[in-house]
């Protein structure tokens, strides 16, 4: 199975561009399902159905055609499904202090119920083998980053904290909820939060490994959505997440010339040269803006057109080595750079603001740092094995 995660800053078009591939996908033959991990879903009106036909179905994937199904995560079922006792346990809590009922209940939809919800029907189709490829339209970045990270920050808390927690909150809770305002957790709320983490299991390998999962990270030609697509591209690096395709969506026609779109042609211009000499070697799409709003099937099997080739094959693996990795070893920090065909002597770099700047040749390479490293200069490096080593110290 495959999974492609389409991520971007909020309003790029990235559900559009998302619900074009399944299509593709699913006309050259995938089992095919677009899932939204976003808790604005949008997926259901790229596709233009009608509120009631789809909002009444229950929660499950929705079928396209014979090959294609879409899905968004419905939270109030999944709270039915998978979290009863935690929602349980923390609405009674939220009682205690005087909201009313409703408010509690809203309250007690907590900050990555929906991502975690979604990552156990990823797993759940991989066990059953349903789809051939999972396409994911992500939320903005921000909540893309949560999304990938949260198995290892659930794998970390299921080692060393909760079983700690679970016993010693079974030996106290006896006496403390005598004292207590509030009743501590029940052990079945422990007992949820187990069989969540079962369902869960795999999932981290499965998003790092870059013949399952790749990011396809989605931009447009404009200074501020750029930057935001550079920190998504460093920090997928950084959760060890491989990206290997840019869409740059909206970008002006040729045959746009009026003297209104002048500056706009000339602003773009300069930003699509930046894109190809960032992201280089990662494949760069251009998708041109078009002169209709993308809603409904027909608009998206245009935009399908636009966007590959008739036999083209989105779901092709085409990057399984990350271009660059952050590591810190024995008290300082490390940039991994592939160059696979450099050789000492013609390779050159420094430190421009928060980027690590590479030249080999006549090629120049930019290296977004994380916010840990970006105050870090680099003081030496090395060249072994076609992986460039930067260490970085502060200066």
């Amino acid at each position: 199975m495959r999974i492609l995660l389409f991520s971007g800053k909020g309003g790029v078009g990235k559900t559009s561009l998302a619900a074009a591939t399944g299509l593709h996908l699913s006309r050259i033959g995938y089992r095919t399902l677009v899932m939204s991990v976003d808790p604005a879903h949008s997926l259901a009106d790229a596709f233009d159905l009608e509120a009631d036909l789809f909002h009444g179905t229950t929660g499950d994937p929705y079928r396209i055609n014979e090959r294609l199904a879409i899905h968004e995560v419905n939270i109030q079922k999944e709270i039915k499904r998978h979290w009863r006792e935690i929602s349980t346990y923390v609405i009674s809590v939220l009682r205690t202090t005087g909201i009313s009922d409703v408010e509690a209940e809203e309250l007690a939809i907590l900050p990555g119920m929906e991502e975690l919800s979604a990552m156990m029907y990823v797993n759940q189709f991989r066990r059953e083998r349903r789809y051939d490829v999972i396409v994911l339209d992500c939320a903005p970045t921000a909540e893309s980053m949560r999304f990938v990270s949260m198995p290892t920050t659930l794998e970390w808390y299921m080692r060393h904290i909760f079983p700690y927690q679970r016993g010693l909150l079974k030996a106290v809770r006896p006496i403390a909820n005598r004292v207590s305002p509030i009743e501590l957790p029940p052990d079945s709320y422990f007992g949820n939060v187990q069989d969540l983490f079962a369902k869960l299991e795999g999932i981290d390998e499965l998003l790092e490994d870059p013949k399952t999962t790749s990011v396809r990270l989605v931009t447009n030609p404009e200074r501020m959505v750029l930057r935001e697509t550079q920190r998504a591209y460093v920090y997928f690096s950084l959760h060890g997440l491989t990206v290997d395709g840019i869409i740059v969506n909206r970008v002006l026609p040729a045959e746009v010339s009026d003297a209104f779109f002048r500056e706009w042609r000339v602003s773009q211009g300069r930003i699509l040269e930046e894109i190809e000499a960032y992201f280089a070697p990662v494949n760069v799409k251009r998708v041109a803006l078009f002169t209709h709003e993308v809603l409904g099937r027909e608009r998206l099997e245009e935009l399908a057109g636009v966007l590959y080739q008739e036999k083209e094959d989105p779901a092709a693996v085409v990057r399984t080595e990350a271009p660059f990795t952050f590591v810190k070893r024995d008290g300082h920090y490390e940039v991994r750079v592939q160059l696979p065909f450099a050789v000492k002597g013609e390779v050159g770099l420094f430190k421009k603001g928060d980027e690590l700047v590479v030249e080999v040749g006549t090629l120049r390479r930019h290296i977004g740092l994380p916010t840990s490293m970006a105050a870090l200069s680099p003081t030496r490096a090395t060249l072994e094995n076609k992986v460039l080593t930067v260490e970085m110290k502060e200066s």
